[in-house]
C-alpha cells in the first residue's frame, strides 16, 4: 500500500471528524467527542487571523486512513517552538502499512526544517501497541513528569473562584 502524507484541507474536515471518532472509540470513551466540523474549521482554517491547530492526513487509494492534528509549544529552556501532537491516528484497517510512521515522519521533518527543538504527545499507559510503535522510532517516554489537567465543571470552578485574585488583568492571550 502506498501511503502520502499531505497538509489537510477545509475540505478534510469529515474525514478528520470521523477519524476523531474513531480514536475516541479506541480510546475507551466514544461519547467524549464533542468536537464539529465548524470547530475544527474554527481553529485550522479561521476565516480572520492565522490557525492555532493544524492537521496532516495520510492517504492510500484516495481514501484518507489517518491524521495527525498538532498545534505549536514552546520549550523556555531552548527559547525554540516545537510541535505537541494533539492527536495521531490510523484507521485500524491500515494499520501496519506506514500511515502512522510516515505522519510523525512529516512531523519530524516540520521540526527540523524549522529549527524547531521538540516533537511530543501523550498516549495511554494502557496503550501497549502504540507504545510500541513509538519507542520503534527511538522516542522515549518521560516518566518524570505527570499530566495534569482543569476541565469541565472543576476548570469553571476554579475560573470563578479565582476571578478577583490580585494581580489578576482582564486581557486576552
Amino acid at each position: 500500500m502506498s501511503v502520502t502524507v499531505r497538509e489537510a484541507t477545509r475540505e478534510d474536515l469529515p474525514a478528520i471528524l470521523r477519524l476523531v471518532h474513531g480514536l475516541a472509540e479506541y480510546e475507551k470513551e466514544p461519547e467524549a467527542v464533542e468536537a464539529t466540523e465548524d470547530d475544527f474549521a474554527a481553529v485550522m482554517f479561521p476565516a480572520d487571523g492565522h490557525p492555532n491547530t493544524y492537521g496532516h492526513v495520510a492517504e492510500a487509494e484516495g481514501a484518507i486512513i489517518g491524521i495527525a492534528i498538532w498545534f505549536h509549544s514552546f520549550s523556555t529552556w531552548t527559547g525554540k517552538n516545537g510541535i505537541w501532537l494533539e492527536d495521531l491516528f490510523v484507521d485500524p484497517e491500515h494499520r501496519g502499512g506506514g500511515a502512522g510512521k510516515a505522519l510523525l515522519g512529516r512531523l519530524a521533518q516540520l521540526c527540523r526544517d524549522r529549527g524547531y527543538t521538540r516533537l511530543e504527545w501523550c498516549v495511554l499507559k494502557w496503550n501497549t501497541p502504540s507504545i510500541g510503535f513509538y519507542e520503534s522510532l527511538g522516542a522515549k517516554a518521560q516518566d518524570e513528569w505527570e499530566t495534569y489537567r482543569l476541565d469541565g465543571d472543576a476548570l469553571e470552578e476554579f475560573a470563578r473562584t479565582s476571578a478577583g485574585a490580585a494581580g489578576a488583568d482582564s486581557g486576552e492571550v
